[in-house]
């Protein structure tokens, strides 16, 4: 199971990656596994304004269907849209091509974000 050192995750199971202002947010490898074969992605629009732990969207699986939810206070500025087309871009590269929305950090802290360790310790890998 592939846990990068250099991201953030959430007891929800979304990592984060954070440069100046902006995050990248997606959903872990280990999400991605336990949902299965990833047919829908929905996402609310950009320039829409979240609370740390709201729902911004959802993900459906063949079986299930299963929220998204902020990892941090801010802004979406940009959303994946390669997963209008190939919503199995989260499966395959789920910390890369599967990357679902960018979000401009409203000074919220990140401090309850947990490392890769962490993660790991969460999830018993």
């Amino acid at each position: 199971m592939n846990i990068p050192v250099n991201l953030k995750y959430t007891k929800d199971h979304e990592w984060i990656s954070i440069e100046g202002d902006v995050a990248t947010v997606g959903i872990t490898d280990f999400a991605q596994g336990e949902l299965g074969d990833i047919v829908y992605v929905e996402i609310e629009k950009i320039g829409e304004n979240f609370l740390k732990e709201e729902v911004f969207g959802s993900v459906e699986a063949v079986k299930t269907v299963s929220d998204l939810f902020m990892p941090v206070t801010g802004e979406i500025i940009d959303i994946n849209e390669k997963l209008n087309e190939k919503p199995e871009l989260v499966n395959e590269d789920p910390y890369g091509q599967g990357w679902m929305i960018k979000i401009k950090l409203n000074n919220s802290g990140t401090s309850d974000l947990l490392n890769s360790d962490q993660y790991k310790k969460l999830i018993g890998a």
